[in-house]
């Protein structure tokens, strides 16, 4: 059960699509004078070291964060130029995408001076991205279940000196998330990220998603979830949609595909598993300014994230 850990994982392409979005709703979110609830329901440890053991080990991070803001490389000169060269114009990044390089340089001083993805070292996790725009008037309510991982995440909000506003609990977040609905400001944001790694959690992020709207038909309800060939995967969105249409509320599913989900072989003959080749976040009562920001930022992601000519991305909304 606790064998999960998102170390091996942070800053992997997922990672990309998920805290971009969350930031962008978070950005929203936290405009409004009235007081926010914010419920994360798998936190992890909080914070992850790209140059760790975990992370140098599973090397995702590398086909993840560090590709998207790697620099472009010029392309090769011709052996005679027919007329000089005009030097490329910067690139210019989604405003979403640039709110997401703006919370990773907030954490690596080194990579904010140098712009160099060399230099980033630390990368946060849903916690300490939710915390940074809270207002004093906010809450924050984090729950992990994984002994080490809660652990950590302890530790590491207490270096924040952030005080009452957050809490850690190592709690099972599908369990506990009824007890905080609806909040006492009637605002809230649930975000659910379970692992998926055992295979009843797609029908339990369901019923819990189900049961929150339920309790509190207005928040705003966050799932991330992957896209692999397996039948569970292909139907929490389309469970998700019904709900939203049933329940008479707006709904957003953006989704991110690097590569082909196929097995293939090496020279070998041995099967080549692809690993992680898309997944997805589905939201509940989006702002109305979501669709906006992941039009342009999606594109860029597939361009710079893609690993063959699989590589693309989807956004529906409704309601």
């Amino acid at each position: 059960m606790f064998s999960y850990r998102h170390a091996f994982h942070a800053g992997n392409h997922a990672d990309v699509l998920k805290h971009t979005t969350l930031i962008a709703l978070m950005k929203y979110l936290t405009q409004k004078d009235t007081a926010l609830t914010v419920i994360d329901t798998h936190a992890g440890a909080g914070l992850y070291r790209l140059d760790g053991d975990y992370t140098e080990t599973s090397g995702e991070a590398l086909e993840g964060v560090l590709k998207l803001f790697a620099p472009v490389a010029p392309p090769a000169p011709e052996a005679k130029p027919r007329k000089p060269t005009v030097p490329a114009a910067p690139e210019v990044l989604a405003p979403a995408l640039q709110d997401y390089l703006n919370v990773l340089k907030a954490l690596n001083p080194h990579f904010a001076q140098t712009g160099e993805a060399a230099h980033l070292k630390i990368y946060p996790g849903s916690p300490f991205i939710e915390q940074q725009f809270l207002s004093g008037r906010d809450k924050l309510k984090l729950f992990e279940l994984h002994p080490t991982d809660f652990k950590s995440l302890a530790g590491n909000i207490e270096q924040l000196g952030v005080g009452r506003q957050v809490t850690v609990s190592r709690e099972d977040g599908f369990e506990v998330l009824k007890t905080f609905l609806p909040p006492p400001a009637r605002r809230a944001m649930v975000f659910c990220d379970p692992s998926y790694e055992i295979k009843s959690d797609y029908a339990r992020v369901s019923a819990c998603m189900a049961d929150a709207v339920k309790r509190f038909a207005t928040g705003t309800y966050v799932v991330w979830y992957p896209i692999i060939p397996r039948p569970e995967a292909h139907d929490l969105p389309r469970k998700l949609k019904t709900l939203a249409v049933k329940a008479g509320r707006s709904w957003l599913n953006a989704s991110l595909t690097v590569k082909s989900s196929k097995l293939t072989t090496d020279t070998a003959g041995e099967v080549i598993r692809p690993g992680l080749p898309a997944s997805g976040m589905f939201v509940i009562n989006p702002p109305h300014t979501l669709k906006a920001d992941l039009q342009l930022a999606l594109p860029q992601m597939v361009a710079k994230l893609g690993q063959d000519r699989h590589a693309s991305f989807g956004l529906e909304h409704g309601g």
